[in-house]
């Protein structure tokens, strides 16, 4: 299917000279003299690079060969990652170059969806939320909270996150992927 530069929307995926790309930001752009174009922010898939490109109104572009696949999480090994497909049971291994910041929001045994281009694993898609427990963070300090404000915590990932004065130790927190924020505490009964 072609897809038109009337179709950009953030979030959208093209192919951009045999590669995937994620549209990131996008502006219509009608100078006074010339011709209109799209000045538009694009990441790719492959290698997460971020460029600047602009294209003509009307320009069309191929939607990329993606397939995705809900796999397990197993373990991590050095700089590797490895998964398993719980359809076929086989085992597939990503670098931390392919996770990006994902890495830092992917507990052990969690699910999550890997993304193949013409085959070939290129990276991870995170679900929007994720709930990671609070294994070290400083305790709150009396008198602190008029201002609501904030400390570093460090996640059972290894993540390091800023969140409110209350959270303790051992508390299990909700973490937006996109953002890398603190959402809220999760109470578990």
């Amino acid at each position: 299917m072609a897809i038109s530069t009337s179709d950009f929307r953030k979030g959208l995926k093209i192919e951009v000279e045999g590669e995937p790309y994620v549209i990131v930001d996008f502006l219509h752009v009608k100078p006074g003299k010339g011709q209109a174009f799209v000045r538009t922010k694009i990441k790719s898939l492959v290698s997460g690079r971020v460029l600047e490109k602009n294209f003509r109104i009307g320009e069309t572009f191929n939607e990329p060969e993606l397939e995705e696949k809900e796999v397990q999480f197993l373990y991590k090994e050095g700089d590797s990652f490895h998964f398993l497909d719980l359809e076929t049971y086989e085992e597939l291994s990503l670098t931390r170059q392919q996770l990006g910041e994902a890495e830092n929001f992917m507990p052990e045994n969690s699910m999550v969806k890997i993304l193949f281009y013409k085959g070939k694993p290129i990276g991870v898609e995170l679900p929007n939320f994720v709930e990671l427990k609070v294994i070290s963070t400083t305790p709150g300090i009396k008198g602190d909270t008029a201002q609501g404000g904030s400390k570093p915590a460090t996640l059972e990932t290894g993540a390091v996150i800023q969140v409110p004065l209350f959270i303790q130790e051992g508390d299990v927190v909700k973490v937006d992927t996109r953002t890398g924020e603190y959402v809220e505490r999760v109470r578990r009964d």
